[in-house]
């Protein structure tokens, strides 16, 4: 194991790997720490506000995802780009980012402002004696109304954050998020509660507290790379134009799309499982919530892992340099996966404990702790798995992972989740490793399709 690890030339891949993917770890552990500060803080205000703040959640991961996939195709490009020194072609990359971005936020502002009824819906069936079904749905209109506003600002640092680290830098995104979070902790604890003079406003106050947050994260990142220009040479002169030469565009239109319609239908996929669950009752939803919030602190490793070992494989494909491509390719995904056993024994060790940290009934913490164990299990399949998808796509396989992902997700996971959910006696937690299980499938077939090197290809020579 100490000479995988550590021994020789691999040594410096790991030390590349983990300079890029540790800040990338420390932003979004720190942005999940904020969700569960919100949680907690809300939490204490009961269950109904506890569920409200999670479906508003998980309906603005749908979103988060579909600004994440958009902005990943013109990142593709841009990772192999900069390999290759091209900062013309970087600014291309940065240019397209605005006009997606602008795309995504008018349809999400449009869905969430004229949909929301329908949406908050989905999550909440059945009854229960301890929740107040009206009162979750008061609160829900409560968070997202003000979350609204919010969802331009997570736009401007993505388009930025992501630029960035396909150029090397991810120190700044990672000051910008700290930033964020030290605002949303102090922000929750005077609007939520009413402390030091300030209105109590309950889940009103998390949403605003939220939003501010935001606010700081982005004027951080936007305004330290625009002083730093001399280090983001591509920021030079880059608002001089928005259009993009028609070739560029197209192609990386052509690559992005699939990226876009993936992340986005994969998130959807995601919300419509949790829809699934929530048919066996308000309790379910609510210990879904505590599992994901803890069980997202963690996950952040691999994810940012997967990201380092996309930025980097697709630099070497822009240098041309494809066997070393292959080589470091495979030796991070082997790496990511020895560290998501260390993870699944930190999770499962807290996997009772954290659940008590919420105000609410012996149902839903023993629902969450069921959760938090089961994602424990498979947090290795499910690290292994993301630095494959990161792989493929380094290459500009796009169409391969969207098949490999959102496609497997609509034609198995969710039929399977439906068919178990709704005419099934199963127990929920029993539908729920199952369904986690499935994405063993997709495991197998990745790994054959590195090992066959279909992935292997320089865009930005083509």
């Amino acid at each position: 194991m100490a000479g995988f690890i550590y021994g020789g030339k691999m040594n410096s891949i790991y030390k590349r790997a983990l300079r890029l993917a540790v800040p990338m770890m420390i932003q979004n552990g720190i942005t999940n720490a904020v969700v569960l500060v919100d949680n907690i803080m809300v939490g204490s205000l009961g269950t109904e506000a506890m569920t409200a703040v999670s479906i508003v959640g998980q309906l603005m991961f749908v979103f988060n995802l579909a600004i994440f996939g958009g902005m990943s195709g013109p990142g593709i490009y841009g990772a192999q780009f900069f390999g290759q020194g091209n900062n013309e072609g970087f600014r291309g990359t940065f240019r397209l980012k605005h006009w997606i971005g602008l795309f995504c936020l008018i349809f999400g502002i449009l869905a969430f402002s004229f949909g929301s009824d329908f949406l908050i819906g989905l999550y909440l069936h059945g009854e229960s004696e301890a929740l107040d079904k009206a009162l979750t749905i008061e609160q829900a209109h409560n968070y997202l109304d003000i979350m609204i506003f919010g969802m331009l600002l997570f736009v401007i640092t993505q388009i930025y954050a992501g630029s960035l680290r396909e150029a090397g830098d991810s120190i700044n995104p990672m000051v910008g998020g700290i930033a964020s979070v030290v605002v949303d902790i102090v922000l929750n604890y005077c609007l939520i509660y009413g402390n030091f003079g300030f209105p109590q406003l309950g889940v009103r106050g998390a949403a605003i507290a939220t939003v501010a947050a935001r606010v700081v994260e982005m004027l951080v990142v936007v305004i330290w790379a625009n002083i730093n220009r001399r280090h983001q040479r591509f920021l030079k002169g880059v608002y001089k134009t928005l259009l993009i030469p028609r070739d560029m565009c197209r192609n990386m239109i052509k690559k992005g799309t699939p990226i876009f319609f993936n992340e986005f239908l994969w998130a959807a996929g995601i919300a419509a499982l949790t829809q699934c669950y929530s048919i066996r009752g308000l309790e379910v939803v609510a210990g879904l919530n505590i599992s994901n919030t803890i069980c997202n602190m963690l996950n952040v490793v691999f994810v940012a892992l997967g990201n380092a070992v996309g930025i980097l494989t697709g630099q070497k494909l822009g240098a041309s340099k494809y066997k070393e491509a292959q080589s470091e390719a495979f030796s991070l995904m082997k790496f990511t996966g020895i560290i998501c056993v260390g993870l699944t024994v930190t999770l499962a060790s807290i996997a009772g404990v954290f659940p008590r940290v919420y105000d609410t009934t012996e149902a839903v913490r023993n629902y969450g702790t069921g959760f938090i164990v089961i994602t424990a299990v498979f947090f290795p399949v499910q690290g292994y798995l993301n630095a494959l998808y990161f792989t493929l796509r380094s290459g500009g396989k796009t169409l391969v992972t969207f098949l490999f992902d959102s496609v497997f997700s609509w034609a198995v996971s969710l039929p399977t989740a439906i068919v178990l959910c709704y005419f099934s006696p199963l127990p929920i937690l029993l539908v729920y490793a199952i369904i986690q299980a499935l994405d063993i499938i997709k495991v197998i077939v990745g790994y054959i399709l590195i090992k066959k090197g279909v992935w292997i290809s320089s865009l930005v020579s083509e």
